[in-house]
């Protein structure tokens, strides 16, 4: 289990992450999320002991995180990291070597990871001669070689097609259920609410939402309604607690203060003989984001 308490980290006199506590149990995905500029990096960073915090403590499995405990993490960076002049297997041999494997295992753990995101055919050939797609697929691969108890993903499906972020996801939830520890940031909000069991979300540095993910959505006030067939617009507009409607395709998303409109709002459109479909559902992850984080911007 990794657990950050109450930690802060001043670049001169500006504080990039301000009393920043959480904690990451054995097995599960925990989203770390915030805009550009909010502190995720800094605190990736403080984890796997490239940058001392200021104040507070970092613990994994009860130990301070120095070099005896680096083999065991995985980090998958946003930007790019790779030695494009190497061979994939070089590479490997290189982030392995680092993290204590002999070359025998590296290799028998490369196979199988190649073989498993579909790329076998790719083990001697040089990382520049790869499409972008495939230099993340070897990204990871070199983040997950040393089998880590704590992986950090930032952006990890930068640059896929769906294909391949399907393949990124069977085997992030296969490391997952193997009981890795699993940070995981992205600006893709459906991303965050497939993976996440519970989640921070961070501006300029302070916490300003966090929890388990099913609960936020369950107490978060706002709904959304989904509705299919001839409405009323009008009509449905005027119901105090009715905020917004937006209509795609055929479905109206009718957006309401609280679960309480929803009697109101049934009530009016049940007058309508076509309906094909109603449902309440909970605000979506990005909308809450949005909203916190715009509140928070605004203060």
């Amino acid at each position: 289990m990794l657990k950050v308490s109450h930690v802060t980290k001043y670049y001169d006199k500006v504080k990039a992450v301000d009393d920043l506590s959480f904690e990451v149990k054995d097995g599960e995905i925990f989203g770390l999320l915030g805009v550009n500029g909010a502190g995720k990096t800094t605190t990736f960073r403080m984890i796997t002991g490239l940058l001392d915090k200021t104040e507070g403590e970092i613990l994994f499995n009860g130990k301070k995180i120095d070099y005896s405990v680096t083999d065991q993490i995985g980090f998958l960076t946003e930007e790019r990291s790779l030695l494009t002049k190497l061979t994939v297997l070089e590479q490997a041999y290189l982030y392995g070597g680092l993290k204590g494997l002999t070359n025998k295992e590296i290799n028998e753990r490369l196979d199988k990871l190649l073989a498993k995101l579909e790329i076998p055919e790719y083990k001697n050939r040089k990382i520049k001669e790869l499409s972008k797609g495939n230099q993340q697929k070897v990204q990871l691969i070199m983040s997950i070689i040393n089998e880590p108890k704590l992986l950090i993903l930032d952006e990890p499906f930068s640059g896929l097609d769906p294909i391949n972020i399907e393949l990124f996801k069977d085997l992030i939830m296969e490391l997952k259920n193997k009981g890795t520890s699993i940070i995981f940031s992205s600006h893709r909000m459906d991303h965050v609410e497939y993976f996440c069991d519970s989640l921070v979300i961070l501006v300029k540095g302070k916490t300003v939402l966090e929890g388990n993910l099913k609960e936020i959505k369950e107490n978060y006030r706002k709904k959304n309604i989904l509705v299919e067939g001839d409405i009323n617009i009008d009509k449905i507009k005027e119901i105090p607690g009715v905020l917004k409607i937006e209509e795609n395709k055929g479905t109206y998303t009718i957006s309401i203060e609280n679960k309480e409109v929803n009697t109101k709002v049934f009530k009016e459109i049940s007058k309508s003989k076509n309906i094909t479909k109603y449902l309440l559902e909970d605000a979506s992850l990005n909308e809450i984001f949005i909203e916190k984080v715009g509140a928070s911007y605004e203060k």
